[in-house]
């Protein structure tokens, strides 16, 4: 028992203390590399440069929209404001059925780069998107949401990076930010797993895209089943498994409201959750040692960390039968008051209440891994669809 007990805080403190170590190593190794191969050529250091607008190639944005009346407008002009000639700049929004005024909202703006499609059955993202990526005729393609807003040269930086032939998909940088205040409310976490980004660029190990902020080269896409719920994360990983490259911009900026509340939270966790263990069991082509520094990122990244529900269950029923054990009833009892903070942590934010650093982060990382829980069990229990509910912003 004490083997399984160890084994299960062990996959725990490797997947989010362990691997990062390893992985900031690895990046460090891979860019003294490229740095000393540059002097050996006698080269000066790479940098990705803004292309000059002669050389940029024509670009496609595509939205998925259902009920955004609140901001589809302001989504469209914040598009079509870019910093890149407007002669090759297209947007294609699709309208999924919406109940609300966002299809009429679309028809009245003239711009001829908006294409709008506005289709009156609501079949889900994943339809909608496989539909107007159909429909694209550009060497490359944006995907974005209806709530995002992209800094002005959101879009040059992102399509920079696709003068390199090898490169297959860009993914930016997404800022969430407080709807009210405008301030950014980025957490410790979200910062966290920014850096794990950068650095599983650096060694050609990047897992997915943000949704709200990427880029594709439009040949590649391989269209996606309709009850997927991770879309930017199959599209990403496809193009990956066809030997391109997929890179991370942090200076391709796009921003976005945080969830106004710890319900409206927890719902798209779970969601996000139920969408994991799909492209888990759905991808066993990842294991295979020929991903090479992917395979190791995704097992201690993606697939150790989906299972940190399982552990943190193991860890306290385990730990049950070794509490004759002094050393092991201490244990026990931190156990308990770690997840009883969680709870009064967990209370306290729903009443709107503000919480420290420390007991904020012991409820965020126990309320995902709860979500994460409840979407393992919703995966093997339900009947996965891809129709959407809009989330309050």
């Amino acid at each position: 028992m004490e083997w399984v007990f160890w084994g299960s805080i062990a996959v725990i403190l490797y997947s989010y203390f362990i691997y990062p170590l390893l992985l900031m190593s690895a990046s460090a190794l891979v860019q003294l590399w490229r740095d000393n191969s540059y002097i050996w050529r006698g080269e000066n250091q790479r940098s990705v440069q803004h292309l000059v607008d002669d050389n940029l190639p024509a670009v496609t944005v595509v939205i998925a929209a259902y009920n955004e009346q609140s901001c589809i407008a302001q989504r469209v002009e914040n598009i079509l404001r870019q910093d890149y000639p407007a002669d090759k700049l297209t947007l294609l929004v699709g309208s999924d059925g919406s109940k609300d005024r966002t299809a009429e909202i679309l028809a009245d703006i003239k711009d001829p780069r908006l294409k709008a499609h506005l289709f009156t059955e609501n079949r889900g993202k994943v339809s909608v998107l496989n539909e107007l990526l159909s429909l694209v005729e550009t060497e490359i393609t944006v995907l974005t949401d209806a709530n995002t807003a992209f800094k002005p040269d959101t879009i040059r930086c992102l399509v920079r990076h696709f003068a390199d032939p090898d490169v297959g998909a860009v993914c930016g940088e997404l800022q969430l930010v407080d709807g009210q205040s405008g301030n950014n409310r980025d957490g410790v976490y979200w910062r966290y797993e920014r850096l794990l980004k950068f650095h599983e660029s650096r060694i050609n190990a990047l897992l997915g895209a943000n949704g709200a902020n990427y880029a594709i080269r439009q040949s590649l896409y391989t269209p996606l089943p309709a009850n997927t719920i991770v879309d930017d994360y199959k599209i990403a990983m496809n193009i990956a498994r066809l030997g391109y490259v997929l890179k991370y911009d942090p200076e391709a900026i796009a921003t976005e409201d945080s969830a106004p509340t710890i319900k409206d939270e927890m719902g798209r966790r779970i969601r996000i959750g139920l969408g994991n263990y799909q492209a888990c069991f759905s991808m066993p082509w990842m294991f295979s040692p020929k991903n090479g520094a992917r395979l190791f990122s995704y097992i201690s990244h993606k697939v150790m960390r989906w299972f940190v529900p399982h552990m943190m269950v193991t860890a306290a029923v385990s730990n049950v039968f070794l509490l004759d054990q002094p050393a092991y009833m201490l244990i026990f009892i931190m156990q308990v008051l770690f997840y009883s903070l969680a709870f009064y942590g967990y209370q306290k934010h729903k009443a709107g209440k503000l919480l420290s650093m420390p007991v904020s982060l012991v409820v965020f990382f126990v309320s995902m891994n709860y979500a994460l829980a409840v979407g393992f069990k919703r995966y093997f229990s339900t009947n996965i669809q891809g129709n959407w509910q809009r989330t309050e912003r």
